[in-house]
């Protein structure tokens, strides 16, 4: 066993509440310090760790407290030791997101809500979510998390990733090769983009590929990066989207000027479709950490030439 004290050192929008956390799981050989130049491990928000990272000297392991690492990235040209994220906890949070919103725009929620305001008795015809057609970009842990859900409404899912083979304990009905965009968008009545950030799907909702929908509803809760925003509104106005529900976008926070905040046909919610909630990040920090410890490989590695 390893007797050597590993010295950690948190970077989060939450420090207080990760550092009591830790204390609670009380981690043996772990010590938490506010000493840079000693610190081995960085359990770190990646966009507070990018521009810091050269005051490190001696880390060897960076947890992000994220799935998405993006912000992070560009930073680790001398960086040498491991990096990884969370993983399979943001389906449930993406899943109540998704279907929150699918359901209220099927059923005029929010248009009763404006007719009780005017005391007005009028039904509106709606369409059942069990005669959809969802297209989920992406088949990792939350697109196929969404695929069980959205099928349990009765939904048809089908999945897009870079392989055209179904995932292992796939759910989905069909999966597409990423170069069949157009077969499959046009089938869509919903399409639901979870990618993470890469050259391969940057703009891959663009004009060529959204001119193959048909009224249908888009969902953007992967990276705002893949999202032609120029493009949308087009879309909008051809009627190939009906609507956009966006929580990413290729700045953040949104500009006050931006034409999304006022589009009658956009949503837009502050990039709040999942959190990292410390209490699970912890969970996967006290796992990795054991596993650290004692020589074995981490979980949730990541792949700095691929982003994810």
């Amino acid at each position: 066993m390893n007797n050597f004290t590993h010295k950690a050192f948190i970077l989060t929008e939450d420090d207080s509440k990760y550092q009591t956390l830790l204390e609670q799981a009380n981690l043996p050989e772990l010590e938490i310090t506010t000493d840079k130049q000693q610190t081995t491990i960085l359990l770190a928000s990646p966009p507070m760790a990018a521009n810091c990272l050269d005051q490190f000297p001696n880390l060897e392991w960076i947890q992000s407290v994220y799935a998405g690492v993006d912000a992070l990235t560009p930073h680790l040209e001398n960086y040498y030791g491991e990096l990884t994220n969370v993983k399979g906890i943001f389906g449930q949070q993406i899943s109540e997101y998704v279907l929150g919103y699918l359901i209220q725009n099927q059923r005029h929620f929010r248009h009763y809500q404006e007719q009780q305001r005017q005391a007005n008795w009028r039904p509106i015809p709606y369409q059942s979510l069990n005669s959809l057609k969802m297209v989920i970009l992406g088949t990792g842990s939350i697109g196929s998390y969404l695929a069980t859900t959205a099928k349990a409404f009765g939904i048809h899912v089908s999945g897009v990733n870079r392989s055209g083979i179904p995932a292992k304990h796939s759910t989905f009905d069909m999966t597409y090769h990423i170069q069949e965009l157009h077969t499959a968008f046009s089938q869509a009545d919903v399409i639901v983009n979870t990618l993470p950030n890469t050259t391969e799907t940057a703009g891959i909702l663009n004009l060529d590929n959204l001119s193959h929908c048909h009224q249908t509803i888009l969902f953007n809760v992967g990276r705002g990066s893949a999202l032609n925003e120029q493009d949308l509104l087009e879309a909008i106005n051809n009627n190939w989207i009906s609507h956009a529900y966006l929580d990413v976008f290729e700045s953040e926070p949104l500009n006050k000027e931006h034409p999304f905040w006022h589009h009658p046909d956009i949503t837009v919610t502050p990039h709040i479709a999942a959190l990292s909630f410390p209490e699970q990040v912890v969970e996967i920090f006290i796992e990795n950490y054991q596993r650290w410890r004692d020589g074995f490989g981490l979980i949730n590695q990541v792949d700095v030439n691929k982003g994810y």
